[in-house]
Formats: structure tokens, C-alpha cells, sequence
């Protein structure tokens, strides 16, 4: 079994900067591919974005591209999701996921974090 948990998440200005951390229980998570979704208000479960094993594959939604930044290191056993200029509807609860298979973690994660609360203000 693997166990994620989430951390770095608080209350930011819009436009400011936030950078959440998913460390794993396993040391063998690279073995595995890891993502960040997100709850918002109102909203359903939206795909943020996912890293492969090696690091070397990174996917985002469309959302967040070319603001958000996911990398890992493995050796620490942690994933990283970077948010710059960060707007009010990045409002939401985030949660760390982990998958054996990169091509299903977007739909089909094994393995969920319990989430962090990140909170924009204007």
C-alpha cells in the first residue's frame, strides 16, 4: 500500500505563489506516476496534473498550463506541485495521486492523499 500525504497549503494573494508537497510512505515511488487534482466550489474533481516515473513526462489541464509545475524527487519520496500567479477560482482542496500506470492516473488514480486546503484571496 502506498499512503500519501499533502502539505504547503494555506492562504495566498492572487498573482502570488504557492508550492504544495506530496511525500509517499513507499521508497519505491518511483515506481510510480503522481498528480495533483483539485475540488473547487461547485465543482466536480478536475485534473491539475501528473509527472511520470522518471520524471522525464509531465501533463497539465488546460486550466493551469503555463502556471502550475509538477516535478519530484524520488529520493526524498515527494512530489511538488508549483503555483505561480495563482488566481481566486485556483480556490479549491488539492489531493496528491499515485498510479502505477501514468496513461490511467487522470481518470483512475489507486492511490489518494487526503488534500490540502488552498485558499486565494483578491
Amino acid at each position: 500500500q502506498v499512503q500519501l500525504v499533502e502539505s504547503g497549503g494555506g492562504s495566498v494573494q492572487a498573482g502570488g505563489s504557492l508550492r504544495l508537497s506530496c511525500t509517499a510512505s513507499r521508497r519505491y515511488i518511483s515506481n510510480y506516476a503522481m498528480g495533483w487534482f483539485r475540488w473547487a466550489p461547485g465543482k466536480g474533481r478536475e485534473f491539475v496534473g501528473a509527472i511520470s516515473r522518471d520524471g522525464e513526462r509531465t501533463d497539465y489541464g488546460d486550466s493551469v498550463k503555463g502556471r502550475f509545475t509538477i516535478s519530484r524527487d524520488n529520493d526524498k519520496l515527494t512530489a511538488f506541485l508549483q503555483m505561480n500567479s495563482v488566481k481566486p477560482e485556483d480556490t479549491a482542496m488539492y489531493s496528491c495521486a499515485a498510479n502505477s500506470n501514468y496513461g490511467t492516473l487522470s481518470t483512475r488514480p489507486n492511490y489518494w492523499g487526503r488534500g490540502t486546503q488552498v485558499t486565494v484571496f483578491s
